[in-house]
């Protein structure tokens, strides 16, 4: 069976991994098709593409936008996205603002706290890219403040957590229409970030948010297990959405989480490619 992976993030935001890296990485991995979805940047796009054509993997123009969300976390996907669009770049811009100043603030709690974290340290790391919490946790680990990324999050850097500063100014509807003017598909990343108390609640969020313009779930992901899998795939059926898989690859950032196969749970089918080029097709 044919098999893609629909969401990894590379240098350019928050992963270990080059544009360059990360398909010869998919090559090897036998992947027969990938997207490249860095948090709110579109950097890696262009020589992902040209690394894929070196790869002989197919690829797919992504990007991942933050949203506010009062419960849980919400990430909003985009595919097939025209990277040159003006509006998407501007919107782009000021998330990054946004993150940016949240970086200063979380080293600032960090520091009171006693685990003392500099921006050159995580400058050093980031190779250039966006900053954001994954890279803040590896140098926490460095430093030996924690024992894992997984523990610097759970302990301090997790939504609510000592060190959290909120980042966001994208709504959950005005990420979507960002993507869908962008000649886009919206599709919301692994919904159960969203902490929904039960899937009556899960459904109502989703049906909200297609009223909006949603176009897809994704709902193979590595910290899915079978029964939320089905659970997804049921409310992608019933409500006409695409149904989307990705490892969430960052590479070092996430040691846990392999490319294609997430913690060894994930076989993403290549029908979520085919559905999601239907889908391009039909706007």
């Amino acid at each position: 069976m044919k098999l893609c992976d629909l969401h990894t993030h590379t240098t350019a935001s928050d992963g270990s991994d080059s544009p360059e890296e990360l398909l010869q990485l998919a090559s090897k991995t036998g992947l027969a098709a990938i997207a490249i979805t860095d948090h709110d940047t579109t950097a890696a796009l262009k020589p992902g593409a040209a690394a894929a054509m070196d790869a002989g993997v197919e690829f797919i123009p992504g990007v991942e936008l933050s949203c506010s969300f009062p419960k849980g976390n919400m990430h909003l996907l985009g595919y097939f996205i025209d990277q040159n669009s003006s509006e998407l770049q501007s919107v782009i811009e000021k998330v990054q603002a946004a993150r940016a100043e949240r970086n200063p603030r979380i080293l600032k709690m960090l520091g009171k706290m006693g685990l003392p974290v500099s921006m050159e340290e995580i400058n050093r790391i980031s190779h250039g890219g966006q900053v954001g919490r994954p890279h803040i946790a590896r140098i926490m680990v460095e430093k030996g403040y924690v024992k894992s990324v997984s523990q610097a999050f759970d302990r301090y850097l997790r939504k609510g957590g000592p060190a959290y500063a909120p980042k966001s100014i994208l709504s959950p509807e005005d990420a979507i229409q960002t993507v869908r003017r962008a000649g886009g598909i919206p599709v919301l990343a692994h919904p159960f970030s969203l902490q929904a108390k039960d899937a009556e609640e899960l459904e109502g969020m989703v049906t909200a948010l297609k009223d909006a313009g949603l176009m897809g779930i994704e709902c193979y992901y590595s910290e899915h297990d079978k029964a939320f899998t089905a659970l997804c795939l049921d409310i992608a059926s019933r409500y006409g959405l695409v149904a989307t898989g990705g490892s969430d690859y960052h590479g070092k950032a996430k040691p846990y989480i392999r490319l294609g196969v997430g913690k060894g749970n994930l076989r993403i089918p290549y029908s979520c490619v085919e559905a999601l080029k239907a889908a391009r097709d039909a706007l």
